[in-house]
């Protein structure tokens, strides 16, 4: 429409009796003389307003989602990060409180054998060294760590020393087949060789044939010259079982290590050997057995022992009432009631 005079005058004109239709709409309220229009209007409009609300929604929707897109996301990775953070607080004092629990334990037994240790931690299992059970600790030549020290946890003894570089050491495990440490059993003082097996029990050879060994006896280093590569008094296993003695100039035991070799964390190599000898110090006490429970059963009589004849006891006392001078003697039976003479003198004759 052009902008001409008729057209402006239109315009106010229409815009008057919107106002007054909107002035009398809401002077009626309920009886407004435009409800009618109204609902009709609302009847012809309705569903074209739907239509294009059904239509509209979604890419108000989307406008949404995307204006608010920034902040979600932000908050989602905020609330990851925290989750994230508090997983690994939680992993790491769990961490802690075990490695603290080995530490306590690793010092318990340096203080029993006086073995003077330094501190390491397992950081790698199994080097270049071929197919050998061995691990590298955190510790090196700058540490005072050379070749041929004992490696040893809170468990008993982990192995020894092959090699030192300036920060990392290589050690050794005691169940490698081409481990051998010589042993004493506890109490009995009894030497051996102990040799390990992988994730078998160590194989020991006791130099006593004849030696007294039974499941359960325990066993420990014997020590070495110099205290290399081992010092003496490291627990080192407890026998599982045992050969017959077949005649042989040795006796063949089978010890299962006190040490986890699959689960070592915290370590100590032994850089000060004891003033003397721990013998049987270290080894923890042994549990005692529990008592087995001993049931008595007592079987009590239904009557008491009467002498008559309805019980079927009898008293055997003889009472000897007199004697006569033939040296007869009457015994009296006082339960049954019945004497019986006996003629006490060899060769007596009978009184006429």
């Amino acid at each position: 429409m052009r902008d001409t005079k008729e057209s402006r005058l239109l315009l106010v004109l229409l815009i008057a009796i919107a106002f007054a239709l909107i002035t009398v709409d809401i002077r009626g309220g309920e009886d407004s003389p435009v409800d009618g229009a109204r609902q009709a209007a609302a009847t012809v409009f309705g569903p074209i307003e739907n239509g294009v609300s059904t239509a509209v929604d979604p890419v108000g929707n989307a406008i949404a989602a995307v204006r608010d897109s920034g902040d979600r996301h932000d908050r989602v990775a905020r609330l990851e990060r925290d989750n994230a953070a508090l997983k690994a607080k939680l992993g790491s004092d769990a961490r802690n409180r075990s490695r603290l629990a080995q530490l306590d334990k690793m010092l318990s037994v340096a203080g029993e054998g006086q073995y003077g240790i330094k501190g390491a931690q397992v950081i790698a299992i199994g080097a270049a060294q071929g197919f050998s059970w061995t691990v590298t600790i955190d510790v090196g030549a700058n540490d005072g760590i050379k070749r041929d020290m004992t490696v040893l946890n809170g468990d008993g003894l982990v192995g020894r020393v092959t090699t030192a570089g300036p920060h990392t050491a290589t050690v050794l495990l005691a169940n490698d087949p081409d481990f051998t440490v010589g042993t004493r059993m506890e109490g009995s003082d009894e030497l051996g060789f102990a040799s390990g097996q992988g994730d078998r029990p160590f194989r020991v050879q006791l130099l006593n044939a004849k030696a007294d060994v039974k499941k359960g006896d325990r066993l420990v280093t014997f020590g070495s010259q110099a205290d290399k590569p081992f010092v003496p008094g490291v627990p080192v296993g407890k026998v599982s079982r045992v050969d017959p003695s077949g005649g042989d100039l040795t006796r063949t035991l089978y010890v299962e290590p006190f040490v986890s070799f699959t689960k070592l964390d915290i370590v100590g190599v032994v850089v000060e050997a004891p003033g003397k000898d721990p013998r049987d110090t270290v080894l923890p006490p042994k549990s005692k057995p529990k008592p087995t429970p001993t049931v008595t059963v007592t079987v009590t009589p239904s009557g008491a022992a009467r002498g008559d004849e309805e019980t079927g006891n009898a008293d055997t006392t003889d009472n000897t009432d007199r004697t006569d001078d033939t040296g007869n003697a009457d015994t009296t039976d006082d339960d049954t009631g019945g004497n019986t003479d006996a003629n006490a003198t060899a060769g007596a004759q009978p009184t006429p």
